[in-house]
């Protein structure tokens, strides 16, 4: 048997696929690309050329900064499958890029205008009754937010339809600390539903509570940080000012996807639930 019938080496393959030994290395230990072989003697991994493909793929994602639990899920996937997943990934990132934008360009303003730019939030008061949601668990920080939203709502959508649940465009993120770009904190990650359904994975299925709720409707425009910080002060202002007695986390509840939003649209209430005092 000749050398080259046993493969490409680690070198090879990665010369090849455009991917560095310790990279190869990272992915085999990770899963995403085993080695055809391994010399149980020396270690020595050697690659089909049939992985190249795979491999490609692998690189092609990493150079977008996708992080290996999505390319997991793009290659585990069927095509269609792939190709879905991939187009929600990137519609997250193209939304974190424009919030950037829009950052920037607050902070420019506030720079130039000495924070007159600040926007003023009415706040009103409704009541919510109890609701059905499907809920999924993560810890971030500001910077990993959005994708986290992102990746959280698409994964419930997906387990709530092959479960036939109900669902709307709706879905909420309820905070359970405090998030900051240089802070971890957990959040929630919700999408309402009716409808038999049972956990899966780690998606919990529970009912939130019928509560009073204060809350200030974000445009698309306005919905990235610092400048929704101004709504939250809004809110809390309000409770504080007519005493109402916080039950539960602030939540952001999202009217629609962000490609579904024109900007100057209502896309976001920055909420806070309470007890009326006359109960």
């Amino acid at each position: 048997m000749t050398r080259s019938d046993l493969g490409l080496s680690i070198a090879q393959f990665g010369r090849q696929a455009g991917l560095s030994i310790k990279a190869l290395r990272l992915y085999d230990i990770s899963g995403l690309l085993t080695p055809a072989s391994v010399h149980p003697v020396s270690g020595y991994r050697r690659y089909a050329s049939s992985q190249l493909e795979r491999a490609r793929r692998i690189s092609l994602m990493r150079q977008l900064n996708m992080p290996l639990p999505i390319v997991a899920e793009v290659l585990a996937g069927s095509a269609q499958e792939a190709i879905d997943r991939l187009d929600q990934w990137w519609a997250g990132q193209e939304q974190l890029v424009s919030v950037r934008r829009q950052s920037m360009g607050w902070l420019r303003t506030q720079l130039l205008t000495s924070g007159s730019d600040a926007p003023s939030y009415p706040v009103r008061r409704r009541w919510v009754p109890a609701t059905n949601i499907a809920s999924i668990r993560f810890e971030t920080d500001q910077q990993n937010l959005l994708d986290v939203i992102q990746r959280g709502q698409w994964e419930i959508r997906n387990l709530l339809e092959a479960a036939a649940a109900i669902t709307t465009r709706e879905h909420w993120v309820i905070f359970h600390g405090f998030v900051t770009p240089e802070s971890v904190a957990p959040i929630e990650v919700c999408v309402p539903f009716t409808g038999p359904v049972e956990p899966a994975w780690d998606m919990v299925i529970r009912v939130e509570q019928a509560h009073d709720e204060a809350y200030a409707t974000v445009s698309r425009d306005d919905c990235f940080y610092p400048r929704i910080m101004t709504a939250y002060a809004a809110v809390e202002s309000y409770m504080s000012a007519a005493a109402l007695p916080v039950i539960g986390p602030p939540r952001e509840i999202y009217l629609d996807s962000w490609i579904n939003v024109a900007g100057s649209d209502p896309f976001v209430h920055v909420a806070m639930p309470f007890v009326s005092p006359e109960e």
